[in-house]
Formats: C-alpha cells, structure tokens, sequence
C-alpha cells in the first residue's frame, strides 16, 4: 500500500515493505523499534494490502484503552477515514467497529474473550502484541493462548510481538526462533537533566519547581510522568493556584479520565496555548503528543502486587525502572528536538532495574487461573508463557475459585465457572453478578460490580475517611453524595453506569433499573466469603473469615455493625486496613451461607481457666458466628484434652502423694536393676510419663474436667495397673518398701536415688545385725542412716560390720556422755536391740 507521509522519515519505515513478505513465509516476527519509531501505526497499516490477508482481518492489542483509542483514532486519521471504517478498536466500555473494518485495535482482555469463544479465531489472519515489553498478564496469556491455537488448529495465524524495550532473544525462542525485524535507533536530540533525587513526600513540592524550571529553560508542550491519579491533581492544584505558569494550560491524562478531557490532553491547544500534560505511566508508550519537546519525569510509578500471604492486592509506588525511563524521555523527541528533566541523579540509575517485573509474577492470579480452566488446562504448564505464574499464588487462586464454584473438587471448570469467565470480570464480581441475578438482586449486583471495577467516584477528604460502600450506591444512583468534604467525580459515575448498563443487559435486566444500596453487604459476601467480617472489641477491629485481622481506621456508621464485608483492604503486616465496606446481618449471612457454615464440638483445655471446655459452634471460614456448651461431651475427647492441659502444667500439678512418689522410686530402681526384664520394667522418668499418658493415666481421669479435679487421683493406683500380677510380685522381692531392723521396727526403704537405697533408723535398734542388709536380690546394700535417740544421724554406711568393729566405740562414748539413760553395750555385737531407752 502507498504509506502515508509521516512514515517516511521514521525509523519503522525501511522495515515496513518487508514486515508482509516476513509474515508470508513465517509465521511468527519479533519487531524490535525505538520509541517514537511509528510501530503501533505503521505496522499494521503496512499489512493492510498483503495478498494472503484477502479475506481475513487484523486484530491488535493495546495495553490501555487509552492507548487503543488513540492509535486507531490516528490510523484511521492517516488513511482519511472516520474510525469504526477500516480502522476500529474495542475497550471494555467503548466499541468503534463497522462492517468494514478490517484492522480492530483491542485492549488486552477482550482477545482473552475473543479466543475463548473461538479458539480457531476463524476471520483472523494476524494478530499483533502491540508494546508487549510491558508483559500485562493479559498480553501473556493472549499470546500463549495464540500459540496453542496456532500449534493446534490454525497453522496460517500469523503472530507479530513489537515492542521499544525487550529481551527480543526471549520471545523469538517463544514463538519458535522467530525472526527479530530491528529498526535502527534514529530519534531526535533530547537533552537530559538530572534535578537532584525527589521522594513521594516532597514530590508535589519538588514536580513544581521542576515545571517551571523547565517552562523557563525550554520550548514546546510539557509531559509530566507522576505516579497515579491523586499526585496529577495535587500537582494540578499547586501549578493552576498556588504558582500558576502565566500562558499555559494544566491538563490531566490518566486512564479513569472521561474520553473528552482525554482527547483535549492528546490535542494541540487549538488558541496555541503552552500546554503542561500531567499524565500516569499511560502516556508512556503507544501515544505521540503532538507539541510535546520536553518531559519531566518524577520517577515513580504504581503498581498492585498481590501477597498469597493475606490473599490481598496492595498499592506500591516503585521506582521505575531504566526501560521505562528511556521511554519516558522518547516522548520529547518524537517530532524534533526535546528536553527530559529527571527527578534523580545520574548515579541512581545504576540501582534501578532494567525491567519492571511482569504482571504475572505479582498478580492476583484468579483471572488467569479461571481462563486457563476454561482454556482446558489445570495448569499453565502446558502452555507456552515467558513466565510461570509462582505456584503459591496461583493455588491460592485455584482455592477462591473452587469456593466461587467456578472450578469443581478436581480442578474442572464447572458450567458456573464457564459463565463466571462470560462475564468479562473478575471471577469475584462474575460470580456476585449471576448469584445476585439468580437471588432477584441483579441491578444491586450490577452496580456493585461497576463500582468495584473503577476507582473511587467519591472525591475530597470525606471520601477518604468514610469507607461505607452504601455511599458509593447512592452517589451512582442520584449523583449526590451525603459525606461532608466529598463529591461525586461526573467522569467516574459516567463510567460506572455505563459499566452497570452493560451487565445489566448481559443480565437481561430491562431499563435503568433503580437498585436499593440497603442489601449491598449480602451481595458482597458473595464476591468476597473470605473478607466478612465480624467485630472483636470497641475499637474498629475486625477478623475475617479468611483468618486475617482489619482494622477501620476512622469512627464511622459502618463500623458500628457487627458484621461487614470489606471489599477493598490493603495487605497489612499485623492488620489490614479496610477502604471499601458495607455492612451485613447474622440472619443474612446464616440464611445466604447456610452451605458453608460447619457446625463443630470443640472440646479443648482453656489455659485462662484451666478446664476442659467442650463447646458447639457454628463456624464461617475462621469466624464463630454462634457457641454454646456441650451437654454431653465425648468422655474420650474431654481425657485428651485434660491430658493436654497437664502437660501445659507440667508433671507436678499430679496429686503426688508420698506414696504415689515412694512407687514410682520403687519402679525405677526395679528398671535399673533388670534393664533387660521382659516384659519391660515401665519407664517413669519425667519426660516418660508425660509421654505417655494417654496409656497410663486416661483411664482415670473419667469425670474430671478441671485442675482442681486432679486432687481426686489415685496415682498409686494409675501407676500398679500398669505391672502385670508376676511384675507386682516381683516388685515386691526386688524392692521392698520397708526392711525389718533387729528391735522388730518395719522401716521404710528410700529408693529416690536408684543407686542407692537408703533406711534411716536408731542406732540402737540395729544391735545384733553383723551385716548390711540388702535389696534387689541381694546385689545392692542399703545406705544406712544410724540416728541418735534425738533422730539425728551419727553415722552414714554401707558396711555395717566395719562400722561396729571400728567406728562404734567412738561413738559410743559421745552418745553415752550425751544420753547417759540411754542403753549403749560394750558389745554391739551380742547386745540386745530396743526401741526404748533400755531392753527390758
């Protein structure tokens, strides 16, 4: 075809006659072009003509609607056509297409909808990934799904990836060693300025002085990069009534913006007006500015990342990364010579990243994970992508969808789940929509699903504060908001009610139909059953159902309910913060959730109040919605958490009487002496016994429940039932509990070191005993304690015998000096043993 002029003095335009011929004989091509080089127009117009598209059409993908507009409004411009002729394009909310078009321009997800009601994309000869270095997941399951089409039903589908700033090697060896077109770098001169490194505190502040700076030192329009929405209106405010630049016009550009301010921020001023375009990273690719030589970029941009963690999407402003700067500062020199002033020194750029990451590796993966199910694929194993998705986040994902009902126990798309994905949402707001349609409450569905899908249509400090979702219904509806210091954005309201008019018709819902904001915490549940959630304390705090704790940050009406559902909330570290709520009743959530509620008797140990508390609860996720007593606990469950409550005590809080420990010593001593018994002598050790308590000690705990019930324990006779009656017998000969001294006294056997057995006893009791007695058949010989008629020892031994022979006379003599009545022969040997102070 004949290009129009503009192309022939831009880098893409030696490229251009060969880009067809390419294609013929391949059937994938990688372009790689400098930013400002006429790719995204170029291209596709070039392939208009080639003979073997007769008959088929061009389709290519935009990363933003704005972007998708612009550039067929700009192709269809070139051709000197109105577009929606040759040239049309298809957003979300916006569709320009005719019978005659044969080159539509798409943003990303409605490819998606595209290949998965026709997989064979029959009437399609090429479709084009138009700067797909921005890697949105949405392009690289696009392609991937491409790919499996073009393996498996369409050999002849042609695939053309473009992109300013990729590793090309990368998607060449994807699309099977594609050839990689480049397009020699060829662009204007652009002067860059390094102003001294901003932070998002003083990026206001910081923006401005760089604008007038910039207004002084250069001519032709500004582009002005910042990080979102609110900075573009604060920096807005501070350049139009705080230090407004004289002859120049402030205009905002980002994607939420109503269509018209869009076109007039894209437009040369038609009075020739300086304009100053203060835009999100959506300008930064696609879209030539005419007017624009010189940029200042702050930096930053946004970007959600999901965290498998809390199962939560946060807002992070980043630092963008070097590609992204070099396609920033191409923006000032698209048609001549330009300016970039950059809010950092040259020597950060050495720490920036090369790449932004791509989207699959920090998204919320639902949507990819509910498109591969329907795509046929459990996984994304089997499909060709860059990047795998992390498998925790896409199990996670897998999890929400089996509880949305989309996927089945098997991991199977169910019919649901196919309609889930029918209705161009996430699977969150798709699954609310055909739930609430079912309920009879599609029009409240459908609203609350336009407002979940935008941002935020309330403006101002009130809106801010007060999170009530309610408040955001009733604004769609009439167009007022209730809160003090808020308003209501006409361009956002705009959007949502054409969004909800849509689902509305998909719905089957006729007319404009008005839809009572009360039930709005029922349907949310719907869309969110891991975000109700229900109040612990008086100030603001929430759990969920999933498990994590929330917090409301400013007192409100919202937050006096007990139950609410949050929709918008950040990933926290201890608590996340709730943006977006509404209320919701018990009654609701027993009578909506009656499938998902478990009944369940817990019967635990309490350490507060150190007792066993068998309780009947009603459970939703991780909350208690109702709890009462058990009337008759399961006496097995109610031992092993008693059992559990002692070993949280520890071993001492048992009833050890002298008895209970004697018989324990005993058994130990046993153990030692015949360590190859069989059977085996029980171990008593400390750690032994609360081991195994179960085996020894459940039996007895029949009708105890408390710490005080414990006192009731008869621990002699928990430890002899473990001993057979030849064990008990044995025990007994081996270690008996007393020994029967010379005077008849029965004194009682110290076993508590197993090594040595002890009696303590009077001197005087132990006359006529030649020898040391013994235990353990024999082997081990009593400590003997000899006391005093006073009980206080005089003599500690082993060996009787020597003691009477050597050591008794000296004793004998203080003891005689001390208690002359007392009886103390000369011969121990011969004399009589008493327990009195003489033998009768």
């Amino acid at each position: 075809m004949t290009l129009p002029g503009i192309f022939r003095s831009l880098p893409i335009a030696p490229l251009l006659p060969g880009i067809a011929t390419t294609l013929a004989q391949q059937c994938n091509a990688v372009i790689e072009a400098p930013p400002g080089a006429g790719k995204s127009t170029g291209v596709p117009l070039a392939l208009l003509d080639a003979p073997w598209l007769t008959g088929r059409n061009i389709v290519m993908l935009e990363p933003r609607r704005l972007a998708a507009r612009a550039v067929a409004t700009r192709m269809a411009f070139l051709l000197g056509e109105p577009v929606g002729r040759t040239v049309g394009y298809r957003t979300r909310l916006d569709t320009r297409v005719g019978r005659e078009t044969r080159l539509e321009v798409l943003t990303e997800g409605i490819l998606t909808r595209m290949l998965q009601a026709d997989p064979a994309l029959e009437g399609i000869g090429v479709v084009i990934f138009d700067e797909f270095h921005e890697r949105s997941l949405n392009a690289d399951l696009g392609l991937a799904f491409c790919l499996d089409t073009q393996a498996n039903l369409r050999e002849d589908l042609r695939l053309l990836v473009m992109s300013a700033t990729l590793d090309t090697s990368a998607v060449a060896r994807l699309l099977g060693e594609a050839p990689v077109l480049r397009a020699e770098g060829r662009s204007f001169p652009i002067a860059t300025h390094y102003l001294g490194r901003t932070t998002p505190e003083a990026l206001v502040r910081d923006v401005a002085n760089a604008v007038h700076r910039a207004c002084a030192e250069a001519s032709g329009d500004l582009l002005v990069f910042l990080p979102g929405a609110p900075e573009i209106r604060r920096v807005q405010r501070a350049l139009v009534e705080e230090r407004p630049v004289a002859g120049a016009r402030v205009l905002p550009l980002y994607g939420d913006l109503a269509a018209a301010d869009q076109d007039a921020a894209l437009a040369p001023d038609a009075g020739g007006a300086r304009r100053i375009i203060l835009s999100t990273s959506i300008a930064e690719t696609s879209l030539t500015l005419e007017g624009v030589q010189v940029v200042v970029d702050a930096g930053f941009s946004r970007r959600a990342r999901f965290d498998p963690v809390s199962g939560m999407n946060r807002l992070e402003t980043l630092r963008v990364s070097r590609a992204a700067a070099d396609q920033r500062r191409g923006r000032a020199g698209r048609l001549g010579p330009g300016n970039c002033y950059r809010l950092w020194r040259e020597e950060d750029e050495r720490s920036m990243a090369a790449q932004m990451p791509p989207e699959i590796l920090d998204a919320d993966l639902a949507p990819l994970a509910l498109e591969l199910a329907c795509w046929g694929a459990q996984d994304a194993s089997g499909l060709k992508l860059l990047d795998a998705p992390p498998a925790a986040s896409f199990a996670q994902a897998r999890e929400l969808l089996v509880e949305l009902g989309a996927l089945a126990g098997d991991g199977r798309v169910t019919a649901h789940g196919h309609a889930m994905a029918a209705q161009g949402a996430h699977p969150r707001l798709a699954h609310l929509l055909i739930e609430g349609q079912r309920r009879g409450s599609g029009a409240l569905a459908a609203d609350i699903a336009a407002v979940l899908s935008e941002r935020d249509l309330l403006r101002g400090p009130g809106a801010a504060r007060d999170v009530d979702l309610r408040l955001r219904l009733d604004a769609l509806r009439t167009g007022h908001c209730a809160v003090t210091d808020a308003s209501v954005d006409r361009g956002a309201r705009e959007r949502m009610r054409r969004a909800a008019g849509r689902w509305r018709q998909q719905l089957g819902i006729a007319g404009d139909t008005a839809a009572d904001s009360g039930e709005a915490g029922a349907l949310l549940a719907l869309a969110y059953p891991d975000r109700i959630g229900r109040a612990r304390g008086a100030d603001r705090r929430y759990l969920l159902s999933g498990g994590r704790g929330a917090v409301i940050a400013e007192p409100q009406l919202v937050a006096q309910s007990e139950f609410i559902v949050a929709a918008e909330l950040d990933a926290g570290a201890r608590e996340a913060r709730v943006f977006l709520a509404a209320p919701v009743s018990r009654e609701v959530l027993e009578r909506g959730f009656a499938d998902r509620i478990r009944r369940e008797a817990r019967i635990g140990w309490d350490s507060r109040e150190q007792a066993v508390l068998a309780m009947e609860s009603e459970r939703l996720g991780a909350l208690v919605l109702a709890e009462r007593r058990l009337a008759n606990p399961d006496p097995a469950r109610v031992a092993a958490a008693l059992i559990a409550g002692i070993r949280e005590l520890g071993l001492d809080t048992l009833p050890w009487s002298t008895a209970a420990t004697a018989l324990r010593q005993r058994l130990a001593f046993a153990r030692r002496m015949e360590p190859e018994a069989s059977p085996p002598w029980p171990d008593v050790g400390d750690t032994a016994l609360l081991d195994s308590l179960e085996g020894w000690l459940a039996p007895w705990l029949e009708g105890l429940t408390r710490r005080e019930h414990l006192a009731r324990l008869d621990l002699v006779t928990a430890l002899r039932a473990r001993l057979d009656y030849a064990q008990g017998r044995r025990l007994d000969e081996l270690a008996p509990t007393h020994f029967e001294v010379p005077s008849g006294s029965r004194i009682v056997i110290d076993y508590s070191d197993p090594a040595a057995p002890s009696v303590a006893v009077r001197l005087q009791e132990m006359f006529g005993l030649l020898e040391t007695p013994r235990v353990g058949d024999g082997r081990t010989p009593l400590t003997l304690t000899l006391l005093s008629p006073a009980q206080r020892p005089v003599q500690v031994t082993r060996d009787l015998k020597s003691f009477w022979e050597r050591g008794y006379a000296e004793v004998r003599r203080e003891l005689k000096g001390r208690y002359p009545k007392h009886y103390w022969p000369d011969d121990p040997f011969t004399a009589t043993p008493t327990r009195r102070v003489r033998p009768r």
